[in-house]
């Protein structure tokens, strides 16, 4: 018996061992490390993402916080952002003494973002009471005060007369501008 393989055959065979080495040389040596390095920029890209969704929630979260901060101290905001009048603070404050006169309202120093004045200022009050008095009514003021201690009280005829210190905050406009307008949303 005679085999007899056409020429086609061959090339058909031929070919068909060509494009299979051709096809394994091209998945292992170009699909194959391909893969890997895809592999490895998708687990890059997906840790990146995931970092990103916590920054962003953490940003989202403190967002919120500063506005209900902001809402719920709205008064002090408020206050930070009044300018210190003396006269105002000395007919507001008068109810509680028999006599309030402002010595002195000097700059004391200027901050980045703020802006302080020591007030001096002198009393006369019928009892301790109407002083404590003042001082529940400076927590509720137009500013941001602080009282320096100590307070001097001495006792004549019939009257307590005190002097004491002030420190009045307020914000500064010139380099401070961009916050002094608060908005809660």
């Amino acid at each position: 018996m005679k085999n007899s393989v056409s020429r086609q055959h061959i090339y058909l065979i031929v070919l068909s061992l060509f494009l299979s080495v051709f096809v394994l040389i091209f998945s292992f040596g170009v699909l194959i490390p391909k893969g890997n390095e895809y592999r490895l920029q998708r687990n890059e890209l997906q840790k990146v993402d995931r970092l990103l969704r916590k920054k962003q929630d953490f940003q989202i979260n403190t967002i919120l916080k500063l506005k209900k901060l902001q809402k719920s101290n709205r008064r002090i905001i408020k206050a930070f952002d009044t300018t210190f009048d003396p006269e105002y603070f000395e007919k507001e404050n008068k109810k509680f003494f028999s006599k309030l006169s402002i010595k002195s309202v000097n700059l004391k120093k200027t901050e980045k973002n703020f802006t302080m004045y020591e007030v001096n200022a002198s009393s006369q009050i019928d009892s301790p009471t109407s002083f404590y008095k003042f001082l529940d009514a400076l927590n509720k003021s137009n500013w941001i005060v602080k009282v320096q201690f100590p307070i001097k009280f001495q006792h004549e005829s019939g009257m307590i007369n005190s002097s004491f210190k002030l420190q009045i905050y307020c914000n500064n406009r010139e380099t401070n501008a961009s916050t002094s307008a608060f908005e809660a949303k």
